[in-house]
């Protein structure tokens, strides 16, 4: 958006002097600079702080903030709301949290957000905080090994084909990847755990990008530091030898800050 008084300088700078038609043309004028211009706003969205369940998200402007308007659609397309909010001026960098309520309870997909500073320069950001888990059935594997055994192998197959199931349905979302977390019992050091998980996870990305995926396909290890049962230390628990398959066009956010994605 251009305001009128900088289009006004601007046609003044340009426009030739006027020459006097009895007399001597005027002394030229020193050349004027052009007004120097602001950096480009800025809009930035904490991942961290998107509450899909709240409704909620968290912006911050570059530069006083005039208002945010935020448009949230489901994944058929449709728009599920549409809201805009004052701000009046708040500090560059101030957290603004921005709620909406939407017209169904369709899952969310994309959030467009669209902060204005107080001068009425705007600036847009996008979100696709989709994911989805693709349920399973757990691949034992022997005691310290990453090796998938044969018998192993129609649990993957299985799994191969739900995935492929999603993909299919929501391919305009965006670039999707596949991300597989491992995870362990506490049987064992944590430092044995967290490699083992890790290559237990490792093993199982491989072996679907060798089936053909042709996803972008990361993995990491947590091993026992993310429980789905809480146990002692030394608990032989089943329930916590898993590994999650999450389809997602963001990057997952890590329970573990020493965490990261790894591409395969």
């Amino acid at each position: 958006m251009r305001h009128a008084s900088a289009v006004l300088l601007a046609a003044s700078l340009l426009a030739p002097a006027a020459a006097r038609a009895d007399g001597p043309s005027p002394a030229p004028r020193p050349a004027q600079s052009a007004p120097a211009r602001p950096p480009a706003l800025e809009v930035t969205i904490d991942r961290s702080k998107v509450d899909l369940k709240g409704r909620q998200i968290e912006v911050k402007l570059s530069r006083a903030a005039g208002k945010v308007r935020i448009k949230v659609l489901g994944q058929s397309g449709a728009v599920l709301a549409e809201e805009e909010k004052p701000f009046g001026g708040a500090a560059a960098g101030s957290p603004l949290a921005v709620t909406w309520s939407p017209s169904s309870d369709e899952p969310v997909a994309r959030i467009e957000v669209y902060g204005y500073d107080t001068e009425g320069y705007w600036a847009g950001i996008a979100i696709i905080p989709w994911n989805v888990s693709i349920p399973h059935e757990e691949v034992q594997f022997e005691t310290n090994s990453d090796v998938i055994r044969a018998p192993e192998v129609p649990k993957l197959e299985a799994s191969l084909q739900k995935i492929s199931e999603v993909v299919a349905k929501t391919s305009e979302l965006g670039k999707i990847t596949l991300f597989i977390v491992g995870h362990t019992d506490t049987v064992g050091s944590a430092e044995h755990n967290l490699a083992l998980s890790r290559k237990r996870a490792r093993a199982i990305a491989a072996w679907f990008k060798g089936r053909g995926v042709k996803l972008p396909i990361a993995f990491e290890g947590l091993g026992e530091s993310a429980p789905l049962v809480k146990t002692a230390d030394q608990v032989d628990e089943p329930r916590n030898r898993r590994v999650d398959y999450i389809l997602s066009v963001e990057p997952p956010r890590l329970p573990s800050g020493d965490a990261s994605w790894k591409a395969l």
